[in-house]
């Protein structure tokens, strides 16, 4: 199946560098380009494509609200942020509004093709230490400075197996990776990730690291 991708950055050189990078992938096709935040909200309605790649800074609509807009309106397109910077302060809010990770700009053509493979997937971009890195540190910087009532009922409800799954999730690891930590099938961590989810309300894996880490259920550091 081919991946359907489409390129949101306000720079020519960008867009086209990253086009033809993930163009010469045979399981990828870039179907559209777009110039600002406004026009990648409105080319995702027309193209439906699977990843939106988006740039955090650009004029009309930042890549922040554009990504909101996007996981709002439509339920299957992920979205994989870009940015210049590895602790870049928008990057945290981006994945509040429901980016599915991000890579550097300066990501090799494997790094980006496979960074499109992982959230097409369904899989969270989170394995990268400076993904970690940055979101135990934007953590710290959550607007209540306890855990909210709201996050201690909803991980309340989880299991203990299952709230042991989500801090392995935080932690960055893999289905595959949780399987063997805790010594299971790696079938039985995908149903417990699925049930983490619906029980917490949230869309995705790297939404439910971001609980995790919020609720203070990983340990910053």
């Amino acid at each position: 199946m081919t991946i359907r991708v489409l390129i949101a950055d306000d720079q020519m050189m960008v867009r086209e560098g990253f086009s033809v990078l993930l163009n010469a992938m045979p399981d990828i096709e870039v179907v559209g380009e777009a110039v600002n935040g406004r026009e990648a909200v409105d080319k995702v309605r027309e193209l439906a494509p699977d990843v939106v790649l988006m740039d955090i800074r650009m004029p009309e609509l930042n890549g922040i609200e554009a990504t909101r807009e996007i996981i709002a309106a439509d339920g299957t397109a992920k979205v994989l942020v870009l940015t210049t910077f590895d602790l870049d302060e928008y990057v945290y809010q981006a994945l509040r509004a429901g980016a599915s990770g991000f890579l550097l700009k300066d990501a090799s053509a494997r790094q980006l093709a496979d960074g499109v493979r992982v959230v097409a997937s369904g899989e969270a971009l989170l394995a990268p230490s400076v993904t970690k890195r940055l979101i135990t540190e934007f953590s710290k910087l959550s607007e209540s400075p306890g855990i909210p009532a709201t996050a201690q009922a909803a991980y309340g409800d989880l299991t203990e197996r299952e709230t042991e799954v989500l801090v392995l999730i935080a932690q960055g690891l893999s289905n595959s990776e949780i399987a063997g930590r805790l010594v299971v099938a790696e079938s039985t961590i995908k149903t417990h990730v699925s049930r983490i989810l619906v029980k917490l309300g949230l869309r995705d894996r790297t939404q439910a690291a971001v609980f995790a880490y919020e609720a203070r259920l990983v340990t910053p550091g």
